[in-house]
This record gives C-alpha cells, structure tokens and sequence, in this order.
C-alpha cells in the first residue's frame, strides 16, 4: 500500500512558474531605490521536490551590473488551502512566515507582513504565453504603493 502523498491540482497550478523568464521591469522611487528606472531581470524556475515545490532563482540587473538577486520556494498548503511563497534575497532579511496566497482566474496573488510593511505580489499569466509581475508595498494595509511592474517571456 502506497502511503505517500501525492502532488494535488493546487501544487500542478504552481508548474506554470517553470522555466526560464526573461523580462524588462519598471522599478518606482521608494525608501529601497529613491531613483526608481528599468532593469532587466532572469528568472528560472523547476518543479522539484517530487513535484510539490517550485524552485526559482531570480537576478535583476541595472546599468550592466546586478543589483538583486533572490530565491523562493513556492508549494500549497492543503491544511490552509492556501499557497505559500518563501522568499530569500540580496537584501538579507528573513522572513517568519511565508507569503499567503491564492488564484484568482489567471492571477496568482500573495500578501505578506513584516515590520517593514505589508507586501502583495501578483503574477498575472497572459494568454500569449507571458506573465506580468507586480509588486505593492503598505504600511496600513490600506494604500498600496507600486514598487515594481515586469512583463516576462520565455528565454
């Protein structure tokens, strides 16, 4: 009798973050880049952990040099019924908790909280095989402030 759990619908919706994703983004001035501008960003991502984690790599880069780079695990926790984002980066803190999230149609939605602030990330997946990304930062919860907008294809 085979005992083992397996990969559910919800973990098989994390496989369209596989791949490997290059993309122009829009940094906004804020307390992290008071300058905001563009950046050019790598994103490969792999189905692992007998397929119930995404894995993913992620480097940004400004005026030919990187200037960020990040890794997260993605996976579904079937207890909560909700998706979860664990984010490491350049930047160097971490996080007690991963970044809750859910779909919605074609977009993956996750908030988290920190003493820096609130944070929300949306994954939108276009039907022409793309995806756009943003990022929103708050203090209150209540006025969202964009601090990132990219738009991703396949390299």
């Amino acid at each position: 009798m085979d005992m083992m759990m397996k990969p559910t619908e919800q973990h098989r919706k994390l496989e369209k973050l596989a791949g490997t994703w290059i993309g122009d983004e829009k940094m906004y001035p804020g307390p992290w880049d008071p300058k905001g501008g563009k950046a050019k960003s790598r994103y490969t991502a792999r189905v692992d952990l007998d397929g119930f984690f995404v894995i993913t790599d992620y480097q940004q880069e400004r005026d030919g040099k990187t200037s960020y780079r990040g890794h997260g695990v993605y996976g579904y926790d079937t207890n909560r019924k909700q998706y979860a984002m664990f984010w490491f980066d350049s930047m160097g803190p971490v996080s007690a908790e991963p970044a809750w999230g859910k779909w919605e149609g074609d977009s993956l939605t996750f908030e988290s909280k920190s003493p820096m602030g609130q944070g929300r990330y949306i994954y939108k997946f276009n039907s022409d095989g793309t995806y756009d990304f943003r990022i929103e930062n708050s203090q209150d919860g209540k006025t969202w402030m964009p601090l990132i907008d990219g738009k991703y294809r396949r390299a």
